[in-house]
């Protein structure tokens, strides 16, 4: 898979919220799933994405959306 690795500032304005809510949401372990590589926070896009339709409700289950 060539899944592009985004960082925290990527990711705070793909998503149009500050870094410091991407920080809180690491802290309480929502939002996209991350990880450190040596000292520095990354995101898989795909990753990124995929929580974003699911906070849009796309990919619940739902099969009324058609």
């Amino acid at each position: 898979m060539n899944d592009r690795l985004l960082t925290m500032a990527e990711v705070s304005e793909m998503l149009r919220v500050p870094i410091a809510t991407l920080r809180y949401w690491r802290h309480i372990g929502k939002g996209p799933h991350s990880f450190r590589i040596g000292r520095r926070v990354f995101y898989r896009e795909s990753d990124v994405l995929a929580w974003l339709d699911h906070q849009a409700g796309y990919g619940c289950g739902d099969d009324t959306a058609a």
